[in-house]
């Protein structure tokens, strides 16, 4: 019997293998770079999608089912959220800083000119302002799904979730639609490499993002939450405002000062 207020987790295989098969994600995704055969990579990330749910499980099992997710084990969670979102936050600022350099000091292979020269950026006044109403609105929506969970209104709790959850695939759906229609590519300049490095992971975020909040709608389903107890509600919330603010500063920056 333990004498302490923290929980020393069981030995699990998901870490393990996980990273086993992000390095076979890798490994896939470079082949479909050179071959343009996608199976592999496509079927390699569905394995990380269902072993995310299946590791989810387990934690979901230890905190509402077997109670070891005491008020210090809450606390240090939290404070581990805010260690990961800030290195998140470092992640992307290699990306602006990239994007700086070059586009405030452009050199003769871009033809001393940025954007480059023969490249025709995305107007930011069409898809990308569209993009910014959604995720701003998706914000609002999920400040209202946690305000409705603190007032222990589990029915609108569900309806402004499944609201933030529609809001960010159809943000992914425009990404996608504005990937397939660009007049440039990642290998046209620097300019392509920095636009479609960070758009991309940021468009990976609001996917993982998604994600989250949808397993937190099924976690909410069944009443696997409390308005006093709802930590994986407010970790997901975290990180939706998280891609929320790295999309204000990605607009402003590569999609209109870019520009």
């Amino acid at each position: 019997m333990k004498n302490h207020q923290f929980h020393l987790v069981d030995p699990s295989p998901w870490p393990l293998i996980i990273s086993f098969v992000i390095l076979n994600y890798t490994i896939t995704t470079l082949m479909f770079f050179n071959t343009k055969f996608y199976f592999p990579m496509t079927s390699t990330l569905l394995i990380i999608l269902w072993i995310m749910f299946i590791w989810w499980r387990d934690i979901q099992r230890e905190s509402t089912y077997q109670g070891n997710h005491t008020s210090s084990v809450v606390t240090s969670m939290k404070y581990g959220m805010i260690l990961f979102i800030t290195s998140e936050i470092l992640f992307f600022v290699s990306f602006f800083w990239s994007f700086f350099h070059h586009s405030l000091s452009p050199t003769h292979e871009l033809g001393l000119m940025w954007p480059p020269k023969n490249i025709h950026p995305f107007n930011p006044l069409n898809i990308p302002l569209m993009n910014t109403v959604i995720l701003l609105s998706s914000g609002v929506s999920v400040t209202w799904t946690h305000a409705s969970m603190c007032s222990n209104n589990f029915t609108t709790t569900k309806i402004s979730l499944l609201m933030t959850i529609t809001l960010g695939i159809y943000f992914s759906f425009l990404q996608f639609y504005e990937y397939i229609s660009s007049p440039f590519s990642i290998s046209d300049s620097v300019y392509g490499s920095t636009f479609f490095l960070t758009t991309g992971f940021h468009g990976i975020h609001v996917i993982i993002g998604t994600l989250f909040l949808t397993h937190v709608f099924l976690r909410l389903k069944n009443i696997n939450f409390s308005f006093q107890h709802h930590l994986g509600m407010e970790m997901s919330i975290w990180y939706w405002h998280f891609v929320d603010v790295v999309w204000l500063f990605l607009y402003m920056t590569i999609y209109w000062w870019g520009k």
